[in-house]
């Protein structure tokens, strides 16, 4: 009995619990799908909102679309309106034109029938004037015309012999330039190299600073560099660079080694000037003495003195007319020889000749007199042979010439100066007219001293300050100025610079 009760009770919880769970079961499925209807109804109301949005940005681009379309229609519509009337102003100017050329041949037309009945009455005319000449003459037209040819074979005869003898001196002419032009080609074959002629070496500086260096301490450094080389020093407003200046070529190459060296060591004070310049001159002479040795080498010549050696180097540093004197001493060696040979004359005379004929040029600066003479003088005191010495006594006439020799080595100096591209005269020109420039500026009260720089384009003017004033300076480049536009012949403009300045120096002791 127990058991059935407890069976029954079993079922009936187990009733209750199906019927439990059915109602729970329902209960959560009718949430959840209330919950999925309102999610439905919530994406719906989106879709909507959403379907209403495109429908709406479609009509905004369909409007804009539209708009665009009638604007871009409006301009092709304008566009064409202009072509047609562009096109339609064309046709009427072609149409203008097609009319006036229309009347221009019309006129040209009428022309031309009144230029063929003026061409028929000239015609008229010379038939009846030739009928009249014959009636006058009494000669037919074979008969004027056989009169007429012999009157012209006689002009023509005469004006053949005159062009004969005038294509003759046309050929002797152009033979004589064509053996000039053949000339001057063979004497390029020993053309040596050119410098330009100039009185200053320029040495370039590592900074603008080393320039108060080089001045020293109230200019006793370039004080000293002066005095011990013999060149003068211009540090002017040259950016990084110091001019040395002098007409004797081996000092200015001795005080160029020298202030290069100082320069390089960075130690500049009068007793290191001293000792550099004396290292300096040693080079230099070596450099003299190795290239009058190269010369002789070069041209053949030996047995000269260590003096003429020297001299003859120092030629090296030296120009004439922006040729140097050395190059060209050697060219007129090798032209003399040449000519020489051909001539059976004595070459090795004429070689040393040539060679020595300007050694006078390297102490002229220092000797008074013609350089040829001083170069003849030399060269007996050191035991040249007298043929040689007279030889360069002689090449410029101041004595006589007495052998073959001499007078190929003058045509050999000749030629080498004069061939193209030897020399160039312009240089001296230049070198005139920039001291022509100082001397006009030097001319004025008051100046104390002048320099042309910047290859003569500016003239720097020194005025003593105790007789020009401030206003004096002002008017005194205007001055010169107007001066120089009078009288000098110049390319672009020439700067004046009036400096007037006070110093007043006192010593503490």
């Amino acid at each position: 009995m127990e058991t059935i009760l407890v069976g029954l009770l079993a079922v009936v919880d187990g009733i209750i619990a199906f019927v439990a769970g059915y109602w729970i079961q329902k209960r959560f499925t009718s949430a959840q799908i209330k919950s999925q209807a309102a999610e439905a109804q919530k994406q719906l109301a989106e879709a909507e909102a959403r379907a209403k949005d495109i429908i709406l940005k479609a009509k905004d681009e369909s409007l804009k679309s539209r708009e665009e379309g009638e604007a871009e229609l409006k301009k092709k519509r304008n566009d064409l309106q202009r072509e047609d009337e562009r096109l339609r102003h064309r046709r009427e100017a072609i149409d203008r034109r097609h009319e006036m050329l229309e009347a221009r041949d019309k006129k040209l037309e009428k022309k031309e029938r009144e230029l063929d009945r003026i061409r028929e009455a000239l015609a008229a005319n010379e038939t009846k004037q030739l009928q009249e000449l014959q009636r006058i003459s009494n000669l037919s037209v074979e008969d004027a015309k056989a009169l007429l040819l012999q009157r012209v074979e006689k002009e023509t005869r005469q004006d053949a012999a005159r062009l004969t003898r005038e294509i003759e001196q046309q050929a002797r002419e152009e033979g004589e330039q064509r053996a000039r032009e053949i000339i001057t080609t063979a004497i390029e074959r020993v053309a040596s190299d050119q410098v330009a002629e100039t009185t200053v070496s320029l040495v370039p500086l590592p900074n603008d600073e080393m320039k108060g260096r080089i001045i020293g301490r109230q200019g006793r450094n370039i004080r000293a560099i002066e005095v011990a080389t013999g060149v003068d020093l211009v540090v002017d407003d040259t950016p990084e660079a110091v001019i040395v200046s002098s007409h004797n070529p081996v000092r200015r190459e001795i005080a160029r080694v020298a202030l290069s060296k100082l320069i390089n060591d960075g130690r500049i004070h009068p007793g290191r000037i001293e000792k550099i310049v004396e290292k300096a001159e040693e080079e230099v002479n070596a450099a003299v003495l190795e290239a009058g040795e190269q010369a002789a080498l070069e041209v053949g010549v030996t047995g000269l003195h260590p003096e003429i050696i020297k001299l003859l180097g120092q030629l090296k540093f030296r120009t004439s007319y922006g040729q140097n004197v050395l190059n060209h001493a050697i060219e007129t060696a090798h032209l003399a020889g040449m000519m020489a040979a051909e001539l059976k004359a004595n070459v090795p005379v004429a070689k040393a000749g040539a060679l020595l004929h300007d050694i006078g040029k390297a102490v002229t600066h220092e000797v008074g007199g013609a350089h040829a003479l001083i170069g003849a003088e030399y060269a007996r005191k050191y035991g040249v042979p007298e043929a040689v010495c007279n030889i360069i006594a002689s090449h410029h006439g101041e004595e006589e010439a007495q052998t073959l020799e001499c007078v190929l080595v003058i045509a050999a100096d000749a030629i080498s100066g004069a061939r193209p591209g030897a020399r160039r005269e312009s240089l001296e020109q230049y070198l005139k007219r920039v001291e022509a420039l100082e001397t006009m500026a030097n001319a004025f009260a008051g100046v104390q001293q002048s320099y042309a720089i910047q290859a003569g384009r500016e003239i720097r003017i020194i005025v003593k300050p105790e007789e020009i004033d401030d206003l004096g300076a002002i008017n005194l480049s205007k001055q010169i100025a107007r001066k120089v536009e009078d009288n000098l012949e110049y390319p672009g403009q020439i700067k004046v610079t009036v400096i007037r300045e006070t110093r007043s120096v006192e010593y503490a002791k």
